[in-house]
């Protein structure tokens, strides 16, 4: 069983989140830790017409972004990585210095102390001075930023097939097997 954390952050492109978790859901060796910002309550709703309450349904486990005592906040509960998705990039400046001021942060702190596979799908552009910085500090401590960037070789017809290939990205790079975007060479 795989143990996967979640986190969303109240930046655009909440949706990737959604397709995210919804994939997750379907797969019976998966279990899943969810934490959500209150800025990311909002953005869910303005973009998406979703509730809080329908996200929180396709997760095993969801924590309140205030609750230190649960066991994602710590290196002994075992879990397989974690990926921020969409990751502000106030949030990326808070995992870039060690800033655990709430459950989330903490979480992405453990994974990279405890060399833990970390996924920022950051969301910003175009990115300033500090950003790529707090990009560069994340990437050296171990984590990997993954840009919701748009891919055209597969060939997508709706937004929908975008957001599929991102996700099918992160999977990858969490040994996640998936078909949810043409690879390279398949045709």
């Amino acid at each position: 069983m795989k143990r996967i954390i979640v986190g969303i952050t109240g930046t655009s492109e909440v949706s990737l989140a959604l397709t995210l978790l919804e994939f997750l859901k379907k797969q019976k060796n998966i279990e899943t830790h969810l934490v959500i910002t209150e800025q990311a309550d909002k953005i869910l709703k303005h973009e998406t017409g979703k509730d809080i309450e329908d996200v929180r349904k396709l997760a095993d486990h969801v924590y309140d972004q205030k609750d230190f005592f649960s066991p994602i906040a710590s290196g002994s509960f075992k879990t397989d990585g974690m990926i921020i998705i969409p990751c502000s990039m106030k949030t990326l400046a808070g995992v870039a210095n060690g800033f655990s001021d709430n459950l989330l942060l903490r979480a992405a702190d453990v994974m990279l102390k405890e060399r833990r596979k970390l996924v920022l799908v950051t969301r910003e552009t175009p990115l300033n001075y500090i950003h790529i910085k707090n990009m560069e500090t994340v990437t050296k401590a171990g984590g990997i930023i993954l840009p919701p960037v748009m891919s055209l070789y597969s060939k997508p017809k709706t937004i929908e097939d975008m957001e599929k290939h991102i996700v099918g990205k992160i999977l990858d790079i969490m040994d996640i097997e998936n078909n949810l975007y043409r690879r390279w060479g398949s045709e």
